[in-house]
């Protein structure tokens, strides 16, 4: 009998966001049969005491799974340590984990995806993390799902023997860089990734991805992605702590599923090339990125 990953969902204080994600959630194929654990983090001021609250109502009425903790937090730790913390206790309790967070709209197959790949290479010590989300790909003519080596965090799995090599000290994580390894993390330095480990070192971010992603680069490991995107961040219209507004990552999700899945465990050199691409191009022409502020700027007023 198969025994379906948990789920790790980390709330804050976005109650339609919360909402959204719980509702695309529920319509995976596979809900009835994963247990659903939320991490409610406690509001960092008392103006966000509100949000907070109106978001612990609504998951009192979550549904539609196999079974359903809500982890309240008193206090307010931070995505990064929620994060960390929720993982680190699902997979020791569970051994695997898939992880979203409260800005996610999911595709019917995605719980089917993160299963299947999570049974398929349990013991392949060299994948140690599967994404659901990918940028739009122009003339993407990839398979179905590909090994790439930068971890995405918006919506993903892992297994415990992956995560026991999760690496929080950036001290550590940055002496195993040398200049070739810092331009191959950085996607050739089409990725500011080098830039969010020096920042994190500043104390201008408390990235827990950037960490994960640089403790899977230096084991060799790798990361397994769809070639289109099974989830959609709704985050980036300005109500995230960490994200602004952008239109550069919207996607379109995959309705169908995954059913092709790579024999061979190494990099796909066609995909490296195509996000490659993306990321280069990505920001638009001087006009395009001029008319992005412009429109950024409004919605603050």
């Amino acid at each position: 009998m198969q025994i379906f990953a948990p789920i790790a969902l980390f709330v804050y204080n976005r109650p339609k966001h919360t909402e959204r994600t719980l509702k695309f959630l529920k319509q995976n194929e596979l809900a009835a049969e994963t247990r659903l654990f939320i991490f409610s983090d406690g509001a960092k001021t008392p103006e966000e005491e509100e949000n907070v609250m109106e978001v612990r109502a609504l998951l009192k009425h979550a549904d539609g799974f196999k079974s359903v903790e809500i982890i309240e937090r008193k206090e307010n730790m931070g995505l990064a340590e929620s994060v960390i913390a929720g993982v680190t206790r699902l997979v020791r309790d569970y051994k695997q984990v898939i992880v979203f967070e409260d800005d996610l709209v999911s595709s019917p197959y995605t719980l089917t995806y993160f299963n299947d790949a999570l049974n398929r290479y349990r013991k392949e010590e060299k994948v140690m993390h599967i994404g659901a989300y990918m940028y739009h790909l122009k003339e993407n003519k990839l398979p179905e799902s590909f090994f790439y080596r930068a971890a995405t965090s918006w919506g993903w799995a892992t297994w415990e023997r992956a995560w026991d090599h999760f690496e929080p000290d950036i001290d550590k994580l940055i002496k195993g860089f040398d200049a070739k390894k810092r331009a191959d993390f950085s996607i050739d330095h089409q990725m500011n990734f080098w830039k969010q480990m020096k920042d994190f070192k500043k104390g201008k971010n408390n990235s827990w991805a950037i960490r994960w992603y640089a403790s899977i680069f230096l084991k060799g490991g790798l990361t397994l992605n769809p070639s289109q995107s099974l989830v959609n961040n709704i985050g980036h219209d300005g109500t995230g702590v960490h994200s602004g507004i952008n239109d550069i990552y919207n996607v379109i999700i995959n309705p169908k599923p995954i059913k092709v899945f790579p024999k061979v465990i190494a990099e796909d050199k066609e995909a490296y090339e195509a996000i490659k691409g993306f990321l280069s191009t990505r920001k638009g022409s001087f006009v395009e990125r001029v008319k992005r502020y412009l429109k950024e700027m409004r919605l603050f007023r």
